[in-house]
């Protein structure tokens, strides 16, 4: 039996593909290695708090406002299907989201063969074949990996073996009571240890290259979020802990069971030193394993190998018909939005079905008709951005697209950027399209300095200026970038004051228009 699609694991990613895919009446089927939905969370993160926040008191009695809040529920027409049905925490206990994943997938009815991994994938004119660990075979033409980044990505330091690693130590930290501990890493999980040693250990020293970036500054909440950052006041108020800034040259066990450590650091005079500890953890993230596909389609890898190349329909550069789900879509938007996350990927996903129907169902993207009139598209632009989730969450990636054409116009929702501008959605005389963006210098201002001269609140002369989030409109004429128009940023995020938001952009399409 040859299926449209398999989709290789059933993480909220490959969930949220099969729903609609189910909702449609696709032919698909889900491989997943683990006995349940959402395996990755029985076990990540290591210390069980989410940092993916769930608001469930909003003020909002819109539910597409409340996606806004909420980083952890899947898209569905279903109420009971909102994640704060099973927690009311800011940052929700991993196992509540287990639960949830377990219940989002009897309720949509989603076909996942459990216990079942992907031990070896090919490809061949006729499409992919996926042997199972059982020794069954799979065939589809078109193949969708949801499987996340799933191995630990170790770096490449003599001795580095030695050490505990992120993905199977032992968490208690009576363990480490009174010890000199090593974090390796920069990032939330070597943090997210750190805090919680914090009461037990003697040392701790969290180590990397690179400078900490802060969430709160870059808007990129895989940077260093504040829920983790208890450890910096310790370290700036002197508490026998520190963050080490340079990289682990070497690891050795020395005879009494302590390790000893080369340290090149980044910025002093003593470029190497040696330092001695009685453990040390790897927390250094996580990467794609790519060993399960054989020559015949490998995908291309990115960034450090870390990620698959994809095109921005999140096709594989070089194996048609790949596809991919979840969060290794980040390699489209690395480190900038939101891609790596639930309350990102769940949109890309959906974003990603419709090319699939649009490519080999034929079904165009949906799409609904507006007024051609220069008032009516700046009344439905402003309306969507007041709302939107999608734009809201995938800032700089999804973006609303109105197709004027003659004396029809239509409007269609939460299309990735770069699909847009590479032409997936086929000619068109007049495109505006809108997304939310920060300024391009917005992670080098200081949002808390009152110091620093910034754009005023619904500011219409310096709109362009702006550092927080915006919407942002660009018309394209027959494909080609026209002219851009900044909404003046706001406090409360209503882009609704008639002459600070509506009549310049209403101006703005009409002289686009003619």
């Amino acid at each position: 039996m040859v299926r449209d699609y398999l989709i290789i694991g059933a993480g909220p990613a490959g969930l949220q593909l099969a729903a609609l895919l189910e909702r449609d009446g696709r032919d698909y089927a889900v491989l997943e290695r683990g006995s349940g939905p959402g395996t990755f969370f029985t076990r990540y993160p290591r210390h069980r708090q989410l940092i993916s926040i769930n608001k469930v008191n909003t003020g909002y009695t819109d539910p597409e406002l409340n996606l806004r809040m909420d980083w952890n529920s899947l898209l569905s027409d279903d109420p009971r299907l909102l994640f704060g049905r099973y927690s009311e925490d800011y940052f929700p206990h991993a196992d509540d989201l287990v639960r949830y994943l377990a219940d989002f997938a009897e309720h949509t009815g989603v076909r996942v063969e459990y216990g079942t991994e992907a031990v070896r994938i090919s490809r061949s004119d006729e499409g992919f074949t996926v042997l199972d660990g059982g020794g069954r075979t799979w065939r589809a033409r078109r193949l969708v990996v949801a499987t996340g980044v799933s191995r630990l990505n170790e770096p490449r330091i003599p001795g580095i073996e030695l050490a505990d690693r992120y993905d199977d130590f032992d968490p208690d930290p009576a363990g480490f009571t009174g010890r000199r501990v090593l974090i390796v890493g920069k990032g939330n999980s070597a943090f997210e240890t750190a805090d919680a040693l914090l009461a037990k250990a003697a040392v701790i020293h969290v180590a990397g290259p690179h400078s900490l970036r802060m969430a709160w500054k870059t808007h990129f909440v895989g940077h260093l979020r504040a829920v983790n950052n208890n450890f910096l006041d310790s370290y700036q108020l002197k508490s026998q802990n520190a963050v080490l800034d340079g990289t682990v040259e070497s690891v050795e066990k020395t005879d009494d069971g302590r390790f000893r450590v080369v340290f090149r650091y980044a910025r002093t005079t003593e470029r190497l030193r040696e330092l001695h500890y009685d453990r040390i953890i790897v927390c250094t993230g996580f990467r794609f394993d790519a060993d399960v596909f054989d020559e015949t389609c490998r995908p291309a890898l990115v960034i450090d190998g870390r990620f698959p190349e994809q095109t921005s329909a999140f096709e594989s550069v070089n194996v048609p018909g790949l596809y991919f789900a979840g969060t290794l879509t980040q390699q489209r938007d690395f480190k900038k939005s939101t891609n790596g996350f639930i309350h990102g990927f769940r949109y890309g996903v959906r974003a990603l079905h419709h090319i699939l129907g649009a490519r080999h169902h034929g079904t165009p993207w949906p799409a609904r008709p507006i007024g051609r009139a220069p008032e009516a598209i700046a009344d439905a632009v402003v309306a969507r951005v007041n709302r939107s989730s999608a734009l809201w969450q995938q800032f700089g990636f999804l973006g609303d697209v109105v197709e004027v054409d003659g004396d029809r116009a239509l409007y269609r929702e939460e299309v990735p950027l770069a699909h847009v501008t590479d032409g997936g959605l086929g000619p068109a005389e007049h495109r505006f399209v809108v997304d939310l963006e920060y300024g391009p210098d917005h992670d080098h201002v200081d949002p808390f300095d009152v110091s620093v001269p910034r754009v005023r609140e619904n500011d219409v002369e310096h709109a362009m200026d702006s550092t927080y989030l915006h919407p942002v409109v660009r018309h394209y004429r027959d494909g080609v970038l026209a002219g851009t128009h900044h909404l003046a940023e706001n406090l409360e995020n209503e882009w609704d004051i008639p002459e600070v938001h509506q009549r310049p952009l209403t101006a703005f399409v009409q002289a686009c228009l003619g």
